[in-house]
């Protein structure tokens, strides 16, 4: 289901830096789902002021019209549409945003070690990476959360350590390429230890791939955690999150529409933002794509 980024070295980190980052702001596809993201962000992050209602408390009749009460109407519960949607922002940005962070964390160290020491760590990490790799990530994780219980810190661990090895891939190619260079043997010459070559000097240098696989991830780690939630595995009622909203509107998508199409709109938006700004974090920090 997700698909590895190309790997991306950069030279050492001078104005090159300053370069990228007025790239990445003139960049349109980069600047304006930026802006989405950081919207979407923030009425997660507000949710319990944005929200004109509670999530859980019922506000009127069952089912009523866009405008009748509320801006979407109601569920089949008489509960505001439109403040379940804005709550359930928090669930579904913070599962996948806590999910992917684990396999950053994990994945670059595992990258990073596997790629410099090489030998017997390289092997056997990078076997174990491989065996993960072989599992489809969705059915992985149902069998999973199935069997440690529909818990959002089972779903959270769970999603962090499918994604894992996507990272772990990503960091050892662009350290095999890192470890090479001159400036790294230099460092190596000066007396530097490994922890220091790996934080000061390797580490900065394969940020680019992870940046762009961190975007892409997140756009995945939404899929994920909305098809767990509209399966039952995920947030539990009265929590909403837009899978659970998705799964509870289809049953009334002849009578009321905008139950279904409300919280399906708002997943693909935010996810298509995710996967564009990671193709344009790619065409600007990669200089193959660059022009």
């Amino acid at each position: 289901m997700s698909t590895d980024v190309a790997t991306t070295t950069l030279p050492p980190l001078t104005g090159e830096s300053t370069g990228s980052f007025r790239r990445l702001i003139r960049n349109r596809r980069v600047a304006v789902c930026g802006v989405v993201l950081v919207v979407i962000g923030l009425v997660a992050l507000f949710a319990p002021w944005l929200a004109p209602y509670s999530y859980r408390d019922p506000i009127g009749v069952p089912l009523s019209s866009a405008g009748s009460v509320g801006w979407i109407g109601t569920d089949d519960f008489g509960r505001d549409v439109l403040s379940r949607l804005i709550y359930g922002s928090r669930v579904s940005l913070g599962v996948s945003v806590l999910a992917v962070l684990i396999a950053v964390v994990f994945g670059t160290l595992i990258g990073l070690v596997a790629g410099y020491f090489r030998g017997l760590t390289e092997t056997l990490s990078m076997r174990a990476i491989d065996i993960l790799l072989c599992f489809p990530p969705v059915v992985l994780a149902v069998a999973a959360v199935a069997a440690l219980g529909p818990a959002l810190r089972n779903v959270v661990i769970i999603i962090g350590v499918l994604y894992i090895p996507r990272f772990a891939r990503i960091v050892y190619g662009s350290v095999l390429s890192v470890a090479k260079m001159e400036y790294v043997t230099a460092a190596r010459s000066m007396g530097s230890g490994a922890l220091r070559i790996l934080v000061k000097t390797v580490l900065p240098n394969v940020t680019a791939p992870i940046l762009v696989q961190l975007s892409l991830s997140l756009g995945f780690a939404i899929q994920i955690e909305s098809g767990l939630s509209f399966l039952g595995l995920g947030a539990q009622p009265p929590l909403p999150s837009w899978g659970s909203l998705v799964a509870s509107g289809r049953d009334f998508l002849e009578v009321r529409p905008m139950l279904l199409i409300a919280p399906a709109t708002v997943i693909a938006v935010t996810v298509l933002a995710l996967n564009v700004l990671g193709d344009g974090l790619r065409d600007v920090l990669d200089p193959r794509h660059r022009h």
